[in-house]
Parts: C-alpha cells; structure tokens; sequence
C-alpha cells in the first residue's frame, strides 16, 4: 500500500461515503461499520480506486482476535487497518496487512507508553489524536521514526496545513467540509 498523503476522509456516517468516493484522495477510512456491510463497501471504494483503511476497533461484530484478522483479510480485503489494540497491529503486520496504530495524547505518561507500543509493535503509521499539538507530532515523528498520520478536533484548513507542517504525512478527519482542500 501507498502511504496516505494530504487529506484522508474518515467516514463516520453512511451518507459520506458517495462524497468521500468523488474526491481525489487515494485513501479513505472507514471508522464505524457493522460487519455484514464491509465487503460490498470495500469492493465498491476499491472500484473507485481508493484504498481502504478500516478501523478494527469500531467493526461492529467482528472479534479482536486472530479469526476476526484472518476473516477481514480473506473476506473483505482492506488495504489496511487502523488499531489502538497491540496484539491488532502484530496481526496485521504477521498477515503483511498495512497496520496504523492510533494514539491518544491524553497527557506525557501515555505519549511515553505509547512510544514503547511502538517500538514493540512497529506499525506502518500512527495516527495522533488530537492532531492538533504541532510540537507533539514533531516528537513522535523524530522519535518513533514511524510516518504520522494526526487526527482528531482538526477543524479547518490552518489546522491542517500546520499538521502537515510539523511533519504529518497526512491529516484524517470525518469533517467534510476539509475533504476539498
């Protein structure tokens, strides 16, 4: 997989999906599915030729475990997935999926756990949330080595353009309005 660039919609509700398929981003996320719904929603982005990040997490019905890995690959066929989970992210690197672990910056103390979560499990990317501390995604970027993806209360195109700025590869966000710029 392509490494995402710019912006990356994230769709959160069903009605943004037919949008988030017109723009010209390469990468789309989708953040809160059910299962049964996923294949023909991958198949048809992947037909717009967009490649499709799913968010393991927030699959309703499919279980975080080595079956639930082995299903969404062989099944569905994601171009990638999105975790907070560790043992999600070892899954998805032993089955060669492209594997983004998210981080919350809750406070010092998780920047610091989640480094070591890093360097245990050594993603392809991380997506930072909130996306918003410039000087933190610097940080993590310098010291993880790992690209960065920030995301998360983003909400205009100066956002953006600083998160871009600090060293993100990219910015992901559900706000609509940022997937034409």
């Amino acid at each position: 997989m392509e490494l995402p660039k710019g912006i990356i919609p994230a769709i959160r509700q069903m009605k943004d999906f037919e949008k988030a398929l017109e723009t010209d981003h390469q990468t789309i996320v989708f953040l809160e599915t059910r299962l049964a719904q996923l294949k023909s929603l991958v198949k048809y982005a992947k037909r717009e030729h967009k490649q499709v990040l799913l968010h393991f997490d927030l699959i309703q019905g499919l279980k975080a475990d080595e079956y639930g890995m082995e299903f969404l690959i062989r099944d569905i066929k994601p171009d990638g997935i999105i975790s907070t989970r560790g043992n999600i992210i070892k899954l998805a690197k032993k089955h060669k999926l492209f594997a983004i672990q998210r981080m919350f910056l809750l406070d010092s103390m998780a920047v610091e756990h989640n480094l070591k979560l890093i360097d245990r499990f050594q993603p392809d990317c991380i997506e930072l949330l909130p996306g918003l501390i410039p000087d933190i995604i610097q940080e993590i970027d310098k010291e993880s080595g790992v690209p960065v993806i920030a995301g998360g209360l983003i909400r205009n195109n100066e956002e953006v353009s600083s998160a871009l700025s600090a060293g993100a590869i990219a910015v992901s966000t559900s706000n609509t309005e940022l997937w034409d710029t």
